[in-house]
């Protein structure tokens, strides 16, 4: 025999079965239920953050479509009064948009674009009208200042779900 080599793997015959293999098969075994348990918790977590990512997604552009209808509503020649009536206010401080409950359907001014898909509640904007600004040129008459006014929109869109809420704000020239 070579004795580099233990002599228990040269023995013939019937040996004493010690269950190796069933030990060792059980533990593949359980290291795999354990990658799959864990692919399995991966995969709900993935498909929580698309599902959260796309409803926000949704109140961005439902949030956005809000801003855009606002913007339009100061392009018209006269402008009604901002007397705190449908989403229209003068600048205070605190900002209006930190402090008005914007569930209230007379703190704001609805979306009147049409109708968004999956949206879980209409989005609405206010407009808050600035102090006037002086100067600034772009009078042809000298020495007559001109008057440039200028508004704060701010928007807010929910998605799929209320929980997904986005707020966008702008100010606008006019």
């Amino acid at each position: 025999m070579n004795s580099l080599l233990p002599d228990f793997l040269f023995r013939i015959g019937p040996h004493p079965q010690r269950g190796a293999a069933l030990v060792m098969s059980l533990i593949i075994l359980l290291v795999m239920t354990v990658l799959g348990v864990t692919a399995m918790q991966v995969t709900v977590l993935e498909e929580k953050m698309a599902g959260n990512l796309r409803d926000r997604s949704i109140a961005f552009q439902a949030a956005e479509s809000a801003l855009r209808d606002a913007e339009n509503a100061l392009t018209v020649p006269v402008l009604p009064q901002f007397n705190g009536s449908g989403g229209l206010y003068e600048a205070t401080t605190p900002q209006k948009w930190e402090v008005i409950d914007w569930n209230v359907g007379a703190n704001v001014a609805a979306y009147s674009g049409g109708a968004l898909d999956d949206v879980a509640a209409n989005p609405t904007y206010i407009i808050e009208e600035l102090e006037p600004v002086l100067g600034g040129g772009g009078s042809l008459e000298a020495g007559i200042p001109q008057q440039t006014d200028y508004y704060r929109v701010t928007s807010r869109g929910v998605g799929g779900t209320t929980n997904a809420i986005v707020m966008l704000q702008s100010v606008y020239k006019r």
